[in-house]
């Protein structure tokens, strides 16, 4: 067991608190499609290194789109891997206040401590800090220390199909050249990663859409789901999510790259604390699990 960060080392997978190695075991149509977003990247990757090597591509080129689907795939790994935020049983406020109160917001199904704008998720079966949403195609929920590399994943993936369809229209408006028109099996290879791209850039388009519309509003998925129901958008007291939050503390390569942020203050971003933490940071007198 880790003191200092207060996380299990045990050899398993699983979304179980005592996991320490986090994946997603009980959903096998969201293992499915987490498996083919890999096939139709690496499709892509194959299919663009195939077009450099018969001449018709610049290697330069075909260089730089591989490098975007290592990316992508990166990021989508980390994001299917990463604990989004799951809310342990000894979470307690973050608030001295809020602690010293005899009744708090519970899970339910949980039964631990539930912060502000997390949800319980019935496929992790685990509360999620900031959760806003379920995503099958991660094989994972989307939370609060997991949505820098699910950005990246939609942002890598959305220049990678943007950088593919530019390729294959400039060959298909501009090529009057036998040496550079697609023949055989490439023409066969293209059409089809054509449909990828454009099933990819109106999917990821309309997700960082979502994302941003989060960020600027405070507002996940799910609970702007809830207020619409509800009738009460309006009334919204959250603010704002600071990209800091997000991406980390340092404005620097770091953002670009699918990597742990050093996030400023970790137990405000989960809105959560452990008693753990707690005592060893300011000695509170707080019951430890």
């Amino acid at each position: 067991y880790d003191d200092t960060n207060e996380y299990s080392f045990d050899c398993s997978f699983g979304t179980e608190e005592k996991d320490g190695i986090w994946m997603n075991r009980n959903d096998p149509p969201g293992t499915i499609l987490a498996a083919f977003v890999w096939a139709f990247i690496l499709y892509s990757a194959m299919t663009i290194s195939l077009l450099a090597q018969s001449k018709h591509l610049s290697p330069i080129l075909a260089y730089f789109y591989n490098t975007i689907c290592v990316l992508a795939l990166a990021s989508h790994a980390k994001t299917m891997f990463t604990d989004p935020g799951a809310v342990p049983q000894c979470a307690v406020p973050i608030d001295a206040e809020a602690r010293q109160m005899e009744t708090h917001s519970m899970c339910r199904i949980c039964k631990s401590f539930k912060p502000p704008c997390s949800h319980h998720c019935r496929i992790c079966n685990r509360c999620v800090s900031r959760m806003d949403h379920h995503c099958p195609w991660m094989n994972n929920c989307i939370g609060a220390t997991n949505l820098k590399s699910f950005i990246l994943f939609l942002g890598y993936t959305w220049i990678g199909s943007a950088l593919a369809l530019m390729i294959f229209g400039c060959n298909y408006f501009f090529c009057n050249k036998e040496s550079c028109e697609f023949t055989g099996v490439l023409v066969q290879l293209v059409r089809i990663m054509t449909v990828i791209c454009v099933a990819s850039i109106l999917f990821t388009s309309s997700m960082l859409m979502n994302v941003t519309y989060g960020l600027m509003t405070g507002i996940g998925t799910i609970d702007r789901l809830k207020k619409k129901a509800t009738n009460t958008t309006g009334n919204s007291a959250e603010e704002p999510i600071s990209l800091e939050d997000v991406f980390g503390m340092k404005r620097n390569i770091t953002w670009l790259l699918p990597i742990e942020p050093m996030l400023p203050d970790y137990d405000r971003v989960v809105g959560f604390s452990m008693p753990q933490r707690l005592l060893r940071e300011g000695g509170e007198n707080t019951s430890v699990c």
